[in-house]
């Protein structure tokens, strides 16, 4: 069931902010153990972009703002703007009831976002800015989304896990991987890569300003980053790699931060995989899959997770 209103003119202000974090940590537990994967099979060496497509079977035009919902079955729904100048605010509230808040700002371009609360109803709610914090409504849609696998949000790129088979990053994962046999060596590959190659970029997390998206390659190039450079380059990679992983986003006591979670075939779920002390990034030791915890190796600071507050899925 699809249900949808357009209307202008009516004028509110909103508080919009994109998150934006100053410093990323996680503790690593054995996670959810969920059912094998039914989209993507890891193969060393061999990546596997999704590419976001945009459809026609189902669109809604509604001013500058163009949606496209053909694809939702996919995981994912597509926005593009018609107009250059325009800035719009589109909120996506799911069977979670969490309202996720994305922006377009720039004509032409077409940008996915992500269905990641799973299976059921969803509504869109899409508002124009038309000066300062004031905004108006531009539409409410509401569909209910049946996902061909649960993994699919996971695997696609999104405006904010922005990748594609030509990315530097991705060429990279592809090398890193060719001798990894199995997903679990992939990420442990990977991820001693990017903590022994980034350094932690303490003068761009206290001036990085709202509204930030990361650019993988560019913080290849750089070889520094905040915490939210450090999981989307992660999860670009593994998702190339047909390995589903999610960028998460919350607070560690009052502090904004962001880590990731993966899928690992032989496990499910690993929750937290990222964790940053203050001087370097580590991940539990690997053999977590056998000793499914009894190792620690996480600060006293991070404890049994209870510090750390999931907010945002991305």
């Amino acid at each position: 069931m699809k249900q949808f209103f357009l209307r202008r003119f009516f004028v509110l202000p909103l508080v919009c902010l994109v998150c934006i974090f100053c410093c990323s940590c996680g503790n690593q537990n054995a996670g959810d153990s969920g059912d094998s994967r039914e989209v993507g099979t890891y193969t060393p060496g061999e990546t596997n972009v999704l590419v976001p497509e945009f459809g026609d079977a189902d669109t809604v035009d509604a001013g500058p703002l163009t949606l496209d919902f053909s694809n939702a079955s996919s995981g994912y729904f597509m926005g593009v703007l018609s107009e250059p100048g325009k800035t719009v605010n589109i909120q996506v509230t799911g069977p979670d009831q969490v309202i996720y808040k994305y922006f377009l700002n720039t004509a032409d371009v077409r940008t996915a976002f992500p269905f990641t609360a799973g299976d059921g109803t969803y509504i869109v709610l899409a508002f124009e800015n038309v000066g300062n914090d004031q905004y108006a409504t531009l539409l409410s849609y509401s569909l209910n989304v049946e996902l061909k696998s649960e993994f699919l949000p996971f695997l696609y790129p999104n405006q904010f896990v922005d990748f594609t088979q030509d990315s530097e990053a991705i060429q990279l994962a592809s090398e890193l991987s060719a001798d990894a046999e199995t997903d679990l060596d992939a990420l442990t590959t990977i991820y001693q890569y990017v903590t022994e190659n980034i350094t932690y970029d303490d003068e761009k997390a206290a001036t990085v300003e709202t509204g930030y998206l990361p650019d993988i390659d560019d913080t290849l190039h750089t070889k520094t980053g905040i915490c939210f450079d450090y999981a989307a380059l992660t999860v670009s990679m593994l998702r190339s790699l047909s390995i589903p992983a999610r960028l998460s986003i919350g607070y560690s006591g009052e502090i904004r931060h962001a880590w990731i979670d993966v899928y690992i075939e032989s496990i499910g779920w690993v929750k937290n995989a990222v964790e940053f002390n203050g001087n370097e990034w580590k991940m539990m030791d690997p053999t977590f899959a056998s000793a499914l915890g009894n190792e620690q190796n996480i600060s006293d600071y991070i404890g049994d997770g209870s510090n750390y507050v999931l907010q945002y899925v991305r």
